[in-house]
């Protein structure tokens, strides 16, 4: 395990900094209460670090009200409370064919039980949506736009600025998917024209899993689809309508904000450009080396502009899950293949056909030893291939 090569970041990061498995030790072991529930010293101090976390957050967002700071299990989470508490009988939405599984699936679905009309705008052939299609989709009755904001396939970064002033023009509420963004690039929801963010704790915030959560704006009101307990006006019969109890129930997951607490606080003390200029680095040197090899191909890698550390590619005349098994069997190298939870982008790109591509996800703590040793590794699986 020491040797292991983590080229998955796509997936998870991994390792996480070290204050993010301190904190949570500590913490867990001091304050591992349910926060909001009584009022002994430990609820009280388990539920200001959870309000705590909010204001990061909401500040790590550049949203204004702490309250529409909702925490949830993940970004899919996040995602299907955002489209079926936003969405009806009769409702048109816009959406990508760059999209995670997370959006698709709660729209297929709203789509084929719910009577929801769906229209899906291609990427070109560098991988980027064109801001200029989304109003030829509108309609009187499309009442939100979803788009990735960073593809977990080709790493490709989207111009949700642009399509956010399209959305506030037409007065369409704008979702945007930052699960490969946040921790990475800035993501600030008023200049981008944002109003609600889904985000996940687990990628590039560095907390664990089992945590993330999403920014409502404060003109857009999400229905809630689910009841229980909040530890607040339990004689209420319905759930409640106010924000973050809205889109919170039950007892939420205290270590993982811990974690995600700690995680967002080392990614501003790292900084994000710093992070992000490191990424794209040794993407850079990993593209440029895959390269130069005979029989490999890559996706929309021409130009690393507006991209994240995400690099897809295939040795020609493998199946995908054969190089990333050969990577991790004989280099210790952990990558992530076949169709990454996004089946749109492989159907464009042909590669659905032969099941996929293999991913490699760059980090924080990966080194221009960890590319090097990928490239010589992929080399000669490559050269093995041509014997």
């Amino acid at each position: 395990m020491g040797d292991l090569i983590f080229l998955d970041n796509g997936a998870t990061s991994f390792p996480k900094p070290e204050d993010v498995y301190t904190f949570m030790d500590q913490f867990y072991r001091s304050f591992g209460v349910n926060p909001g529930r009584s009022g002994y010293d430990l609820c009280m101090e388990t539920g200001e670090l959870v309000e705590d976390t909010r204001k990061l957050l909401t500040g790590f967002f550049n949203g204004k009200d702490p309250d529409r700071l909702c925490f949830s299990y993940n970004s899919t989470d996040a995602l299907n409370l955002i489209l079926f508490g936003m969405l009806q009988k009769g409702d048109h939405a816009v959406s990508t064919t760059v999209e995670h599984n997370s959006v698709l699936r709660p729209l297929y679905h709203l789509q084929q039980f719910y009577g929801v009309e769906v229209d899906l705008i291609p990427f070109n052939d560098k991988g980027f949506i064109d801001p200029d299609e989304f109003p030829k989709k509108f309609k009187k009755n499309t009442k939100l736009v979803a788009v990735n904001h960073g593809s977990n396939v080709i790493g490709t970064i989207q111009p949700v600025k642009e399509i956010g002033e399209h959305c506030r023009k037409h007065g369409i509420p704008f979702v945007v998917d930052s699960s490969q963004t946040a921790g990475k690039i800035p993501v600030d929801i008023e200049d981008m024209n944002i109003d609600v963010i889904a985000f996940t704790g687990h990628k590039s915030l560095l907390g664990p899993t089992g945590i993330g959560g999403l920014y409502v704006g404060e003109n857009i009101e999400i229905r809630h689809t689910r009841a229980g307990g909040t530890g607040v006006r339990s004689a209420v019969r319905t759930h409640l309508y106010e924000y973050p109890y809205r889109l919170e129930y039950g007892t939420m997951n205290v270590l993982g904000v811990a974690g995600l607490n700690a995680g967002v606080k080392w990614v501003l003390k790292k900084g994000l450009h710093d992070i992000h200029d490191h990424e794209m680095k040794l993407t850079k040197m990993l593209r440029d080396g895959l390269r130069e090899i005979d029989g490999i191909t890559l996706y929309c890698q021409d130009d690393l502009m507006d991209h994240i550390a995400i690099l897809l590619f295939n040795v020609n005349g493998l199946e995908a899950m054969d190089t990333g098994t050969m990577l991790d069997v004989d280099y210790n190298i952990a990558t992530r293949t076949g169709l990454h939870c996004a089946p749109l982008v492989h159907e464009q790109l042909g590669t659905a056909e032969i099941h996929g591509g293999v991913r490699f996800g760059i980090g924080p703590f990966n080194t221009e030893e960890h590319i090097q040793t990928a490239i010589q590794a992929v080399k000669e699986i490559a050269e093995s291939r041509r014997k």
